[in-house]
């Protein structure tokens, strides 16, 4: 086993210990709206998945994807079929105590790993035949499929179609959400600097030139799609069992568009990017619910105010706030300077 795999694997294990410990400390707090808070910090490690997994097909890779939002709901929904149908009355023949605790925490870790695999089911399928087009046309296959795979939701009764399915289980909380937001991190930033991940570099920067050297770029774009979309449809399957509640409204072509927002904010290609964008637009937007209740509004002003924010931002920083640099090098650079 090679000694990164095996640091890597470290990393993760003493990661989770502290993520359990954060776990309970959040619980037994006594800060009176811990529980909103809660819900916020939550919300923020989802968006980041989201954001990190589209990073690596849009900015690595330079796959303008606008379809993000439906590999979520495959993810979500398969997921939730699982635990809801299955999983949950199995729990239910248990006696309670730690056994059943512990099954029920590796039942959800499956159903989380199976929702993902038919996300990334579908994006080889979605990838396959329509990654040999390019830019505006990429962009326009992967809306419409999106968009096909919230319509195929809605009329599926047995998942709830459009009235939604409730009732999922809530198995998915901080320790799960924080857990998967330092898998996908790591993952993203090992890719990156493998093999796979300079032929990713290679296609972005330009694909004819990397063809030209022996790059397979189809295979590559591919690739990309596939492991994007597996931690999309992740992020899906925690937001489904955090908010014990799925509707194919919560996957419309504005959630795409958010996830594609937090990865220009931060900068194409930068993983530290895609992380704070998704910190500050999470925590921007829900800070701006507020603004309505204030002045007393009809209408929420947060869409508005936060398209101001972005038309400055493409006016005054198009690059994103970090470009295609990772944060550690604004460091390293301000270090070198002092010595």
């Amino acid at each position: 086993m090679r000694n990164w795999l095996v640091r890597d694997v470290l990393g993760i294990t003493v990661i989770s210990a502290i993520l359990i410990g954060l776990s309970y400390l959040l619980g037994w707090l006594p800060i009176p709206g811990m529980a909103y808070y809660n819900r916020v910090i939550v919300t923020i490690g989802i968006n980041i998945i989201l954001a990190v997994s589209l990073n690596i097909i849009n900015g690595h890779a330079g796959q303008f994807s606008m379809g993000h939002a439906g590999f979520m709901a495959v993810g979500a929904y398969t997921s939730a079929y699982l635990t809801y149908f299955h999983f949950q009355p199995f729990l239910a023949t248990m006696k309670e105590g730690p056994a059943q605790f512990a099954m029920q925490q590796v039942l959800f870790l499956a159903a989380l790993l199976a929702g993902g695999g038919i996300a990334a089911l579908a994006g080889w399928l979605v990838g396959l035949p329509s990654l040999r087009l390019r830019g505006d046309y990429l962009a326009i296959v992967t809306l419409g499929f999106g968009e096909i795979i919230r319509v195929l939701i809605l009329n599926i009764d047995k998942i709830g179609g459009a009235r939604g399915l409730a009732g999922v289980p809530a198995f998915a909380n901080f320790f799960w959400v924080y857990l998967f937001v330092c898998i996908v991190v790591i993952v993203s930033w090992r890719l990156i600097r493998s093999q796979v991940g300079r032929a990713f570099l290679a296609v972005r920067e330009d694909e004819i030139a990397a063809e030209a050297m022996g790059v397979n770029t189809t295979h590559y774009k591919v690739q990309a799609f596939v492991i994007g979309s597996f931690f999309a449809g992740i992020a899906g399957g925690l937001l489904g069992h955090y908010l014990v509640y799925l509707n194919p409204g919560m996957f419309q072509f504005t959630k795409s568009f958010e996830a594609i927002v937090m990865v220009v904010l931060g900068g194409m290609g930068s993983i530290s990017g895609a992380v704070l964008a998704a910190v500050i637009l999470s925590v921007a937007l829900e800070a701006l619910r507020f603004v309505k209740e204030a002045f007393g509004l009809t209408a929420d002003p947060r869409m508005v105010i936060y398209a101001i924010v972005l038309i400055l931002l493409m006016r005054l920083r198009p690059q994103g706030v970090l470009g295609n640099r990772e944060i550690g090098s604004f460091f390293r650079r301000r270090n070198g300077r002092s010595e």
